[in-house]
């Protein structure tokens, strides 16, 4: 038994160092034993014919010659076995004038691959031409508003009066008539200043339209029922002139709506259907106007708002 032990101990060495290397264990990495085949940007477009390759000596190289390494299967020739995944696939039918009905499978877009078809451009329904006439008609309406519009601002429409003299101080430097603010028709037009119609137009954007909303339609107009006079405060003997002497306010006292139908402060400040409208608006208008006066105000405004340009050191003045 110590002969057999020591013929062992001598041997062992020998044995371990004359293992192959072939057979050991460990895979070993296929960096360079097979071609490298990059695969460019439409490859990767076209899933099945460049992803999945059945070539049976190649090897996946992504992302500019980053090699995928895989083991290399002992006792045979290099080959790189590709998982065949096959995306999630849905028929994709498209009515085709040439060739008929046509139904093509798409990868989906989830799997990070973009299928298209080589007819896509060909089978795409593109819009009619816009027939001439009524190109020129929509030209014609936008010629209409530039032509129609005053203070340099598209939205508000109307006519440029210039200088409108009145009695003693009364008077507008630079009055226009103003028709429409933001697409929201004044009934009557109103003669005023620029600064007061830009405000006017903020307002409707921002309160009326708002307030509003789709109820009834929309918002079709404002019913004005003072602009440019000459005359004191409330036509009060003795009382300072008015803003809206310098063209520089304007009332309303209504809102209508496309439906017909219309709100109006003197019957509606106080209801549930309408009230919390109007008084979204009286709110809205406290910032654009420097004063601001609604049926809260006073006896003289019960079925109106008065809105003037009016500018007071404190800030705006709205009741």
């Amino acid at each position: 038994m110590r002969l057999w032990g020591a013929i062992v101990a001598l041997f062992l060495p020998l044995a371990t160092q004359a293992a192959p290397l072939d057979i050991s264990p460990r895979p070993i990495a296929r960096v360079d034993a097979a071609p490298k085949v990059v695969l460019s940007q439409r490859n990767w477009l076209r899933a099945e014919d460049a992803l999945w390759a059945r070539t049976p000596k190649f090897m996946v190289v992504v992302n500019q010659g980053v090699p995928a390494v895989r083991p290399i299967g002992r006792g045979g020739e290099a080959t790189l076995r590709v998982a065949r995944v096959k995306p999630q696939m849905r028929p994709y039918t498209r009515p085709d004038l040439a060739l008929g009905a046509r139904t093509r499978p798409l990868a989906r877009a989830e799997m990070g691959l973009f299928a298209f078809s080589p007819l896509a451009l060909a089978e795409s329904m593109r819009p009619l031409l816009r027939p001439a006439s009524m190109v020129a008609a929509a030209e014609e309406r936008r010629r209409a508003r530039l032509r129609g519009q005053v203070c340099g601002d598209v939205a508000i429409q109307g006519e440029t009066l210039g200088r409108v003299s009145g009695r003693g101080a009364c008077g507008i430097e630079g009055a226009v008539k103003v028709r429409s603010v933001a697409g929201v028709t004044l009934s009557p037009r109103a003669t005023i200043d620029c600064p007061t119609a830009r405000a006017l137009k903020q307002w409707v954007e921002r309160g009326v339209v708002p307030a509003v909303g789709s109820e009834g339609g929309g918002v079709s107009s404002l019913r004005v029922v003072a602009h440019y006079a000459c005359r004191t405060r409330n036509n009060q003997p003795g009382a300072r002139l008015s803003e809206h002497s310098f063209g520089r306010a304007i009332d309303v006292a209504g809102i209508r709506l496309r439906d017909g139908t219309e709100m109006t402060l003197l019957t509606d400040w106080n209801s549930a259907d309408d009230g919390a409208q109007l008084r979204q608006m009286w709110r809205a208008a406290c910032g654009p106007f420097g004063t601001v006066l609604g049926p809260e105000a006073n006896r003289f405004h019960r079925d109106h708002f008065h809105f003037d340009t009016a500018r007071y050191r404190s800030g705006p003045y709205c009741r």
